[in-house]
């Protein structure tokens, strides 16, 4: 397998990801998933310099970070409560 075709899979996967990801009930296991697929993207952007890609998902992968902690704090806070 070449070396384009290898990059273009890391394409094809991240999609992937991000299509499934929209496919979750949970929020969490969607900003996990999805978070996955942003990150791939923003290799993916990087490798073949298409920079706009790779920010657009390097900002993504921040949002879903951010939210994945302020939502382990809320369940830090719950769990504390109980």
């Amino acid at each position: 397998m070449d070396t384009v075709m290898s990059f273009e899979m890391l394409g094809y996967f991240a999609s992937v990801f991000v299509a499934v990801s929209l496919t979750m009930r949970s929020l969490t296991k969607l900003r996990v998933i999805n978070l996955i697929g942003s990150l791939l993207f923003t290799a993916y952007g990087l490798i073949i310099s298409a920079y706009p890609v790779a920010v657009v998902n390097a900002f993504i992968v921040l949002v879903n970070i951010y939210y994945l902690q302020q939502s382990l704090k809320e369940t830090a806070v719950a769990s504390q409560q109980a």
